[in-house]
């Protein structure tokens, strides 16, 4: 079987996602290079395995963790018989399965490329930093806690404004006559900021005081509205674990970008084809006119 040649910690990696995959009860002690079967004179190992793993991971879903190990298995010794008799037929020297594993190791090794000397060179320190400059002057924006009674026609609404004035509770009238979903408890939307709800109804609601009530119903598409503030407040900024992995994104990006842009310094790229030169000019442009229109638009804020 060919394999692609990898550094022995990237082995010992797949293996021990494999492991922590299966769970305990399977790979507690395995190193990479363990002989797990024979076929022929060929060895199958934990780190074939492992990358089978990661080639079937949502295959694997459909099937008790229990099952996996023996299904990998099954896998390995299919390919490898497989394999060996496409070697008998001369499979191995046709052109299209030369150019075919060119394509495959090109891959692997971009891919190798990218996991060591880009997303791996990502440290947690620089995740911590990029989140602390992205919020270091976050303000939240405003949002609100607000209750509301929901009826038919105005007159209802006014009627229940006046016994609000009489002191009647705004919770116990919601559950009592509100017609909306938010009734029963009563009448409780919770927090939410500007362009969640409808336009008449977050402008009555936005300009109250807490612990104040509409002294006059408030009309949207429903029906009519009383409603009661009873918090403001600015949204906090976010916790660490909450964005952690899209700024650890962020930097990938920002790394491949750049080591992109290196790269192309140092190595000629040449595209023969006409069609597809007059492909890439057009889209550099569009590219240029696009980050010159997002500096002129940074530049005016």
């Amino acid at each position: 079987m060919f394999r692609i040649s990898m550094r022995r910690p990237a082995q010992a990696l797949a293996v021990s996602l494999l492991a922590l995959s299966l769970g305990s009860t399977v790979l507690s002690a395995a190193e990479p290079d363990d002989v797990v079967a024979k076929v022929g004179d060929t060895e199958i190992t934990e780190a074939d395995l492992a990358f089978a793993a990661q080639d079937l991971g949502k295959e694997l879903q459909r099937f008790p963790p229990a099952q996996w190990r023996k299904l990998l298995l099954d896998v390995m010794v299919d390919m490898e018989l497989m394999a060996h008799a496409a070697r008998e037929e001369g499979l191995d020297k046709d052109p299209d399965f030369q150019r075919q594993l060119d394509f495959l190791k090109l891959r692997a090794l971009r891919n190798a490329y990218l996991a060591q000397k880009i997303d791996g060179e990502v440290t947690d320190e620089e995740v911590q930093a990029a989140y602390d400059k992205e919020f270091a002057d976050f303000e939240g924006a405003e949002e609100i806690n607000a209750r509301h009674i929901l009826v038919k026609d105005k007159a209802e609404a006014e009627a229940i404004i006046a016994e609000l004035d009489g002191g009647a509770d705004f919770a116990e009238l919601a559950r009592e006559k509100s017609t909306g979903p938010s009734g029963p408890n009563g009448g409780s939307l919770g927090y939410f900021a500007k362009g969640q709800m409808v336009p008449p109804f977050e402008a009555a609601a936005f300009a109250m005081e807490p612990g104040t009530y509409t002294k006059e119903p408030v009309e949207t598409q429903f029906g009519w509205h009383v409603i009661k503030l009873e918090d403001k407040r600015r949204q906090e900024k976010p916790a660490f674990e909450e964005v952690a992995n899209g700024l650890r994104q962020q930097l990938m990006r920002e790394r491949y970008d750049a080591r992109m842009a290196e790269l192309k310094d140092q190595v000629a790229v040449e595209i023969v084809d006409e069609s597809l030169a007059k492909a890439e000019e057009g889209g550099a442009a569009a590219e240029e006119e696009g980050a010159a229109t997002e500096d002129g638009a940074a530049k005016t804020e």
